[in-house]
């Protein structure tokens, strides 16, 4: 194991950067993983079902991307809206935040936001005078390495086809390959995490334990926590569904049905409690993502399986290909 920055990091050509889904979700390559003998295959996506044994659930992150992205009248200003704080207060990302300072007013759709508080890594707390509808005129908050403006396409192909719960200014891109049908081919099971800044906050310490994750909502209904109690195998899609099973509470050895907030930031060696199978994307060098992969697959392993996704022209990040680690 490591807690050095530097060892999760992995060279990566920028054109195997996804900057566009593929015209059919369920197309993607997926790179198989099995952690018992270290080995590699490459399969397709739709190979998924067929590497389930009885038994086996999947848990999905259901949450629904907010189109949070707003410009100030004038477009000088950017804001993300990240969390609601009350009726009239927001807490967001400003860009450039320099011209945010405490006090400063901007209108955005007409409407006067007014800055109350100052906090770290350019977020704000503002104040507005009436509320501003996000899903007028606001757009979906890619992220930054697709170096594009999103588009009517990325409206629906940046949101899973079961998205449910708004709240989320990122997707649970694991989630993205998973039609209605191929959903509905596998036994399946529904919690959400609103997916912050907390997620893709830059890890700036050479040692990893002195990073810090920002709290992240998430919620299990009664439904699901029955289902998961009578699971063989937890297969988690994705990273979010893996933070919200590691961080629920358990009553006499059962998972009960709640709502809270995790901060938990998984690395090596965690030792995961209650899930057996990962499907994941691939992520961004030095990421929390990254880490918490490493964690289940094993850093070596991963990053040996990072170089050959390389080798074989494997679509990176957010609308990329995906991974199964068994």
């Amino acid at each position: 194991m490591s807690f050095h920055l530097s060892d999760y990091d992995y060279p990566l050509p920028q054109e195997l950067i996804a900057q566009r889904p593929l015209p059919r979700r369920e197309d993607s390559r997926m790179m198989v993983l099995r952690r018992d003998g270290q080995t590699i295959e490459h399969r397709k996506f739709t190979d998924l079902p067929s590497l389930l044994v009885p038994g086996d659930l999947f848990v999905l992150n259901d949450t629904r991307v907010v189109p949070a992205r707003k410009f100030s009248d004038g477009d000088a200003i950017e804001f993300l809206f990240i969390e609601r704080l009350g009726p009239l207060r927001w807490k967001c990302l400003a860009k450039p935040a320099r011209k945010m300072r405490l006090g400063a007013t901007v209108k955005i759709d007409n409407v006067t936001a007014r800055v109350e508080e100052i906090l770290g890594e350019g977020e704000r707390v503002i104040s507005l005078s009436e509320d501003v509808d996000l899903y007028a005129g606001g757009s979906m908050p890619l992220p930054p390495y697709l170096h594009r403006e999103s588009d009517a396409n990325d409206e629906t192909r940046y949101q899973t086809v079961y998205a449910q719960t708004p709240g989320a200014i990122a997707a649970p891109t694991a989630g993205l390959h998973f039609t209605q049908e191929i959903l509905n081919a596998v036994p399946h099971a529904f919690v959400t995490l609103h997916v912050g800044t907390g997620t893709f906050r830059p890890v700036h310490s050479e040692d990893i334990r002195e990073h810090h994750m920002h709290p992240e909502r998430f919620s299990i209904s009664a439904e699901a926590a029955d289902k998961i109690d009578k699971a063989r195998r937890m297969v988690a899609v994705g990273t979010t569904s893996v933070r919200v099973l590691e961080s629920a509470r358990r009553e006499n050895g059962r998972l009960i049905a709640q709502t809270g907030m995790t901060d938990i930031f998984i690395f090596p060696p965690h030792k995961f409690q209650y899930v057996d199978l990962l499907f994941t994307n691939f992520h961004l060098p030095r990421s929390t993502l990254l880490m918490l992969v490493s964690a289940f697959a094993g850093r070596e392993f991963l990053l040996k399986a990072y170089e050959e996704a390389t080798r074989e022209r494997y679509r990176f990040y957010s609308y990329g290909d995906c991974m199964l680690i068994l």
